[in-house]
């Protein structure tokens, strides 16, 4: 057994813990939703709310493929 001596986290520290536990949690959870509306037909989402869902994941791809250099250029001509 070890001696008991002060170690304490930091707030930053102990954040960053429950963050990526959080993260762990929710990945679990979403994949224990998909496996669950796979085996049962009747929890299924509806298609309009699967398209819904697979054009926002779309729209938010599109837009992180504008470059840094893209990104100035556009800074540039709203300022004008």
């Amino acid at each position: 057994m070890q001696p008991a001596t002060n170690q304490r986290l930091s707030a930053g520290k102990l954040r960053e813990f429950a963050r990526a536990g959080a993260e762990a949690a929710l990945k679990r959870l979403r994949a224990e939703i998909i496996a669950i509306e796979r085996t049962s037909s009747e929890l299924a989402l509806p298609r309009r709310r699967r398209a819904v869902r697979r054009s926002l994941k779309e729209a938010t791809n599109r837009a992180r493929r504008m470059s840094a250099a893209a990104r100035t250029a556009a800074s540039e001509r709203m300022r004008r």
